[in-house]
């Protein structure tokens, strides 16, 4: 039996643009992790989700409780790890940081 072939997964450009202005947008304006706190009582709500989109409010979560620091929360965002895999997977969970005025 061979051993399994961990396969890198490759990030699109565009989600992972989308994330780095995201970033940007935050430090710039820490109010607005108050639209993502909203964004996941939103999510929250609804009955029908995929479980990988759960985990990742779950996640989120976890990453608002350890703290309510931007810079943590940023790094946490852009971390190589599974908590920042598993937020950076849906970027749905930034909707609004960047067009609201």
């Amino acid at each position: 039996m061979q051993p399994r072939r961990i396969r890198k997964r490759t990030s699109n450009k565009q989600t992972t643009t989308f994330i780095n202005q995201v970033i940007t947008e935050l430090q710039a304006h820490p109010e607005k992790l108050e639209i993502i706190r909203r964004n996941l009582n939103e999510y929250r709500e609804q009955t029908h989700l995929k479980r990988g989109f759960l985990l990742a409010i779950e996640r989120f979560d976890w990453v608002f409780e350890a703290s309510n620091d931007v810079n943590f929360i940023c790094q946490q965002i852009l971390a190589d790890d599974y908590i920042g895999n598993r937020l950076r997977r849906y970027p749905l969970l930034f909707k609004g940081v960047i067009n609201s005025a």
